[in-house]
């Protein structure tokens, strides 16, 4: 099977979150699958299950090490720029990604006939519930004093949900130590599939905003870079108003703390009772080769 390595949500090779995306996939069980994924050990794999169209889709799969997805972020824009730019191979303004919470558009823009940002619309959002600084402290390693009590910490889901939560620096972000075992624990009891702590302090000054991903596997213990995650901040962000305002366009740096340097584009809005989220950034290609039988 033919396999690609790509780097998705970064300016420059070797930087952002590193996704494999598996061709000719059809015939793979999801034992297989799940083998294969565990082999690459990326934060997610992907596996092109048929390259014909089904309506106006691709067919894709996504895999952890340790289990399936039903959606996540940078496998989408990553896998999406494969099909562009290895299955189709001409410029198409927009692929669609058939997964398992429906179809994903992915829009593409081109400069000197290569694809440049990259962006997909997120599922409408929807909004958990809300926790106390107290009940996450410990398990974050944080003073309940390095919260931001003017915004609550919250679950917000775009396809896949994210307890998000608001800090007051960069200081906090940079010193806390989680808890595994703890945050695991902790979010076995909500539909979460991990903590997204941000803060409007950044490294570089062209950044909006400073965001970590802990705890989305035992595997993956920290994610350089979470589309899915980033959505959700992007959705929370114009329900609490956190810039004074119902939209964003936005410049997000991850990874930093883990030296996968990524930057991740947000774009919402309210439009009557609907949040409409877009997160975009680039995909770098690195690699290409076949799996052994």
């Amino acid at each position: 099977m033919r396999f690609y390595i790509v780097d998705v949500f970064a300016e420059s090779k070797f930087a952002g979150n590193q996704l494999a995306v598996f061709r000719d996939a059809g015939s793979l069980s999801t034992e297989q699958m799940q083998r294969i994924a565990q082999e690459m050990h990326y934060s997610e794999t992907t596996f092109i299950t048929s390259e014909d169209r089904h309506a106006g889709g691709y067919d894709v799969r996504i895999f952890m090490p340790d289990r399936e997805l039903p959606f996540a972020g940078h496998p989408t824009l990553g896998t999406a720029w494969v099909v562009q730019s290895k299955v189709i191979g001409k410029p198409e303004a927009v692929v669609r990604l058939n997964m398992g919470v429906g179809q994903i558009p992915v829009t593409f823009s081109y400069s000197k006939g290569r694809a440049d940002v990259i962006w997909m619309r997120q599922k409408e959002p929807t909004f958990g519930e809300t926790f106390k600084p107290k009940a996450v402290a410990g398990i974050l390693g944080l003073k309940e004093s390095d919260f931001d009590p003017k915004f609550p910490i919250m679950e917000v889901s775009t396809g896949a949900s994210f307890v998000i939560t608001p800090l007051k620096s960069l200081a906090a972000v940079k010193t806390m130590q989680f808890d595994p075992v703890a945050c695991r624990k902790f979010l076995s009891g909500t539909h979460s599939m991990g903590f997204l702590v941000f803060t409007s302090e950044t490294y570089s000054k062209k950044n909006d905003l400073n965001v970590r991903v802990l705890g989305v596997s035992p595997a993956i213990p920290e994610d350089p870079a979470t589309g899915s995650g980033n959505g959700c901040l992007a959705a929370y962000l114009v329900k609490t108003k956190y810039f004074g305002k119902e939209s964003v366009d936005l410049k997000v740096e991850q990874g930093y703390e883990i030296d996968r340097r990524s930057l991740i584009l947000l774009r919402a809005k309210r439009s009557g009772k609907s949040i409409e989220v877009n997160v975009g950034g680039r995909v770098q290609f690195i690699a290409s080769g076949e799996l052994t039988a």
